[in-house]
């Protein structure tokens, strides 16, 4: 036997069956319906339960039909951007860039050394001389 479940659209009761373990899903379908419900019972004030309804239920699809709109939209988007981030997987890695950097030729390294050799006596030396 199927479980009878109580449900309020509209601040009306209503009793429905449901397959067993589905009752949870009911009650949020029904809270959906009862929303919309609600935004017509506040704007046109009490009307047929039958027009209530109906009109409940088209504010609810237009929904529905709008989300699944937006849904369409992004998953194209998200397989445009899964092909592109496959291409760029896929593409062969860069050649390595070449970059030349200038040597030093060794007799430069040679004077350098010298001359650093001579500053450093040149240094002692008045050095000496101060101190004498």
């Amino acid at each position: 036997m199927m479980p009878e479940v109580d449900i309020e659209i509209g601040g009306r009761t209503f009793q429905v069956s449901c397959q067993e373990g589905e009752e949870h899903f009911l009650h949020s379908a029904a809270k959906m319906l009862d929303d919309e419900a609600s935004v017509l019972a506040a704007q046109i004030g009490r009307i047929p339960e039958a027009r209530m309804l109906l009109m409940a239920g088209l504010m609810l699809a237009d929904k529905t039909a709008g989300l699944q709109d937006k849904l369409s939209e992004v998953t194209d988007l998200l397989a445009e951007r899964d092909a592109e981030l496959a291409g760029l997987r896929d593409a062969p890695a860069p050649a390595p860039e070449r970059v030349e950097v200038p040597v030093v030729p060794a007799s430069v390294t040679d004077t350098l050394a010298e001359i650093a050799a001579r500053a450093e006596a040149l240094a002692e030396t008045v050095d000496g001389r101060k101190a004498g």
